[in-house]
Order: C-alpha cells, then sequence, then structure tokens
C-alpha cells in the first residue's frame, strides 16, 4: 500500500474485503484513525496504514479464497465434440443439429453403430 492513510472504503478496496469488515478489523484491532477532514458527524474516518495494518492484510491474504485445484483432460469428449463441431461449416451445424434435433441422440448412436452394451 503506497498511501500512508486509507478510508475504509480504500482498504476494502484494495483488500478485497467489504467496508463493514475492514471497519470490524478497525475496533478489533486497535488501529489508529483519525477523522477525515472536512466531514462532520465524526464517523468519517481514516486508518493509518503503519507495520500492524500491513502485517494483518497481509495475514488475512487469499483467507477469503477457497483452495481450488485445476486440471485438464486432454482430449475429452466434451472438448473433442465442441471441438469438431467448430470446425464444420455453418451448413454441416445446421444439418448435424436437425438430425439430433429429429432422431435425438439415441438414434444419432445407432446410426453410428454404437447401442447399449
Amino acid at each position: 500500500m503506497k498511501k500512508e492513510w486509507l478510508t475504509p472504503e480504500e482498504l476494502a478496496a484494495e483488500t478485497g474485503y467489504s467496508r463493514q469488515t475492514v471497519n470490524k478489523w478497525i475496533k478489533r484491532e486497535n488501529w489508529t484513525t483519525t477523522p477525515k477532514p472536512g466531514v462532520q458527524g465524526g464517523k468519517a474516518r481514516l486508518i493509518h496504514i503503519d507495520e500492524r495494518v500491513k502485517s494483518f492484510i497481509q495475514s488475512t491474504r487469499n483467507l477469503n479464497e477457497p483452495a481450488a485445484t485445476y486440471g485438464a483432460v486432454a482430449n475429452s469428449l466434451p472438448a473433442l465434440l465442441i471441438s469438431s463441431i467448430q470446425q464444420m461449416s455453418q451448413a454441416e451445424q445446421d444439418q448435424f443439429t436437425a438430425l439430433i434435433l429429429r432422431e435425438g441422440i439415441k438414434g444419432v448412436l445407432e446410426r453410428l453403430g454404437i447401442g447399449e452394451a
């Protein structure tokens, strides 16, 4: 964070958390704040971005992201079918669509000689 003072909205935008979450942290972690100049009512605050705030924010990174694993199966059937259809001309795609709509997938499989085992 480049600025020395940020509003809760600005800190929320930088961290990906909500303004309400940032306000809870301010109270719970007892961060240094000051009234925002030019705003009446006393609720608008600026947060001093010191080392405590920086280390706390760093420790919360990825807490709101669930762990995920990604993988792709090369030449999976759906990918192969989509790739094949994309290589067809528009006329061929229209004919294939009509065939599936007319005969259903079972009829298409029978025409291909693929039956239930």
